[in-house]
């Protein structure tokens, strides 16, 4: 009986674990993503799968972006700009994951 429990308890644990991750990012100046702008400052962003949604406090922004691997792990969040305020992509530090935006 509390082998069952506890296999039953692992399993679900895995499956919770798998279904979506989050990570916080710091916004260090108005940035804008997927077309919209975004004030600086502190941000969660949820990758579940290919959605990608950005949190500020209990408001939730979904985005479009397209989440990539990568051979290397990334030692630090970074956030990489392109032309004037646009977010081109997030790389999640102490992961191989980034989120790149059109």
């Amino acid at each position: 009986m509390t082998k069952k429990f506890l296999m039953a308890f692992a399993v679900l644990a895995l499956a919770v674990a798998s279904a979506a991750s989050s990570y916080r990012v710091t916004l260090f100046q108005p940035s804008e993503i997927g077309g919209k702008q975004y004030k600086a400052g502190d941000y969660k962003i949820h990758i579940e799968g290919d959605k990608v949604t950005l949190a500020a406090g209990k408001e939730m922004i979904p985005t479009t972006g397209k989440v990539e691997t990568s051979s290397e792990k990334y030692p630090t969040t970074t956030v990489r700009y392109g032309g004037d305020s646009r977010v081109q992509e997030i790389r999640i530090g102490g992961t191989n994951t980034k989120v790149v935006f059109n």
